[in-house]
């Protein structure tokens, strides 16, 4: 699920604008930016999981059989 991994990844990055970087930028603000990139960061994830299930299913396939009478 490469959706989930990107996900994480937005999540930790505006994590870390959020709570780490103290440093101040003229005409916008680092903190929000952070706050935007965990949103994202949640709302991929997510969409990530819940695509997959839906396309892929939470069952395995392979174990039903259909016999033929």
């Amino acid at each position: 699920m490469p959706g989930v991994g990107i996900g994480v990844f937005l999540l930790t990055l505006g994590a870390i604008l959020t709570f780490a970087v103290s440093a101040e930028a003229e005409g916008f603000s680092i903190n929000t930016v952070g706050v935007i990139l965990m949103i994202a960061g949640g709302l991929a994830t997510l969409l990530s999981m819940l695509f997959w299930t839906t396309w892929f299913g939470t069952r395995d396939e392979r174990t039903h059989t259909t016999h033929a009478h």
